[in-house]
């Protein structure tokens, strides 16, 4: 019978098993108890870990829609780059800002 208890159980702490029934209803209701307060702490934890892979996805998909749109806009500085006229004399015209598109 020891031997069957050590392929068993071979950790040893006692468990109830098709040998050993727990006869004690107040050790099983506390035992379920337990296991109860373990489920509905890893259940929360797994809404949290969904929420932050949510969260983290919409980040991503938040950077990469906005470098997109800063690849497809062309930069403000490339009209910049053409040569003025020398007889061009009228004064050159303050910089608006840059409008970036939205998402």
């Amino acid at each position: 019978m020891a031997f069957m208890q050590k392929m068993w159980n071979p950790m040893s702490f006692p468990m109830p098993g098709m040998f050993m029934p727990t006869a004690n209803v107040e050790d099983i209701e506390k035992k379920i108890a337990e296991l109860k307060g373990v489920e509905n702490w890893l259940q929360m934890n797994i809404g949290f870990l969904q929420m932050t892979v949510k969260t983290l996805e919409m980040q991503k998909s938040a950077l990469s829609s906005f470098a997109s749109a800063v690849k497809d806009d062309p930069p403000a500085d490339a009209a910049d780059d053409a040569p003025e006229d020398a007889t061009d004399s009228a004064p050159e015209e303050p910089k608006k800002p840059r409008k970036h598109k939205r998402v």
